[in-house]
């Protein structure tokens, strides 16, 4: 049976707390205010979007949003049945629309029988209690749904460590509304608190020691990633990281030119686990190619935090590879958020390679044309039909050439510890023992470079 979490939904009914995460499981029902189960197994709930529209915003805009939210709706189980559109004049600090806005709203759910309302941007645990009451339906936002994405498909442990830790540092603040209305549990005797002590501190102190162990757990796996980083470093191969919106075709690119069998859906968020594979080039030279979590517009700063050590291997990849979704209607926007996030990263002074991927259905070529003028070296694929991969691996060999180019060193006949030294941390082309010395072409990195400047012949 699929089990549907669901964090800050105000119930009357008994719930299950799982080390923090409430859960919600074993009923054919709808989820009400009445009612805390649903079952996933029987009938998708239906799920109606309300997107908030600034005065500043254009409509386009507005509509790509409710498209990524649907999108994301999709990809986290229920059924977007209705988008409202509601123009934000005054923001209420009660409840963040009006209450006219309310009462169109309350119509709308019966009208669509709707089960859950999803709000675009995030929304506070005080307005989200409020519009529970007011609506007497379940309101959930953007962030949430992406939790819960990510919750779906965390499948190693640092994955699973690091969505329970964003999901429980989410719903610490919004523990409240599950327990306004049990008072205290038990009396004081001596020793204990005196007047007893709430069920919801009881619960406020689990997450918090949960969250304690879970981070400390998370550095333990991030200094053993850290560890097989600086191993792969010590390499002489290159290494580069692929990057990009979600959905944009990575996992399919790594497959497509290493048979890593990496999962490749077309849903948001497909991996979350950045996996590694060699690639031989055209002439011969290896290197090793990340696939990488993708990124996403304004994602939860817990899940920023959680996944920090995943989102790093883009920043220690010697080149990056940015794919672009041509098939989206917002492409642009899309790598926009895309340049925010590797900027944040400190990646921006790396060689990039951009790929405008599947443009066997592209959407707005004009915004294919755009991306090109502001990156004119941008490769048009097609990964799924295995179109524009020979040109890409003629690029990143091209990429690797300027990036460590060919270095001609004179070593004396009895420096055989340079030779090695170059073995170890180079890629050598060839190697002449001549009478005088040891001729060697080799492509070395700038930081192994070191004992061997005064040897350089080019």
């Amino acid at each position: 049976m699929a089990v549907y979490h669901i964090l800050t939904c105000t119930l009357t009914s008994p719930i299950v707390i799982t080390m923090g995460i409430i859960q919600f499981e074993g009923s054919k029902k709808p989820l009400t205010k009445q009612d805390s189960t649903y079952d996933l197994t029987q009938e998708r709930q239906r799920a109606m979007l309300l997107i908030l529209v600034k005065s500043s915003e254009s409509q386009q805009s507005a509509r790509n949003r409710a498209e990524e939210l649907v999108s994301l709706v999709d990809t986290m189980g229920p059924l977007a049945v209705h988008n409202e559109y509601i123009p934000l004049r005054q923001v209420h600090s009660a409840t963040l629309i009006g209450s006219g806005t309310i009462e169109r709203v309350k119509k709308l759910i019966e009208e669509h029988e709707v089960d859950i309302v999803i709000f675009d941007s995030p929304i506070n645990p005080r307005v989200q209690r409020n519009l529970e009451k007011e609506l007497e339906c379940c309101v959930i936002d953007r962030d949430e749904v992406i939790l819960q994405i990510f919750a779906d498909r965390a499948a190693t442990k640092e994955a699973v460590l690091q969505v329970e830790l964003a999901r429980l540092e989410y719903s610490l603040p919004r523990l409240t509304r599950m327990w306004t209305s049990l008072g205290r549990q038990h009396g004081g005797v001596k020793g204990t608190r005196g007047e007893g002590e709430t069920q919801l501190e009881l619960d406020r102190r689990q997450i918090q020691d949960k969250i304690v162990s879970l981070k400390a757990q998370l550095e333990k796996v991030a200094l053993q990633r850290t560890t097989q980083r600086n191993q792969r470093m010590q390499t002489s191969i290159p290494t580069g990281a692929i990057v990009g919106y979600t959905n944009s075709g990575k996992s399919s690119l790594l497959n497509a030119l290493t048979d890593a069998g990496v999962l490749a859906e077309d849903k948001l968020f497909a991996t979350l686990d950045p996996t590694t594979r060699k690639v031989k080039l055209a002439g011969g030279e290896e290197i090793l190619l990340s696939d990488t979590v993708g990124f996403v517009s304004d994602l939860p700063h817990h899940l920023v935090n959680a996944f920090k050590s995943t989102l790093e291997e883009a920043t220690y990849a010697d080149f990056l590879i940015i794919v672009c979704d041509a098939s989206a209607p917002n492409m642009l926007a899309n790598y926009t958020t895309t340049v925010q996030v590797l900027e944040d990263l400190g990646c921006t002074d790396k060689p990039a390679i951009v790929l405008a991927n599947k443009m066997d259905m592209v959407v707005d070529s004009f915004a294919v044309s755009r991306l090109k003028s502001l990156y004119p070296s941008v490769l048009e694929t097609s990964i799924k039909e295995g179109v524009g991969l020979d040109e890409l691996l003629v690029q990143i060999s091209k990429t690797l050439g300027e990036l460590n180019p060919v270095t001609t060193y004179f070593l004396p006949n009895d420096r055989h510890d340079l030779v090695a030294h170059i073995h170890r941390y180079g890629q050598v082309e060839s190697v002449d023992y001549q009478e005088e010395g040891i001729l060697v072409k080799t492509r070395i990195k700038p930081r192994y470079q070191g004992p061997l400047i005064s040897f350089r012949k080019n």
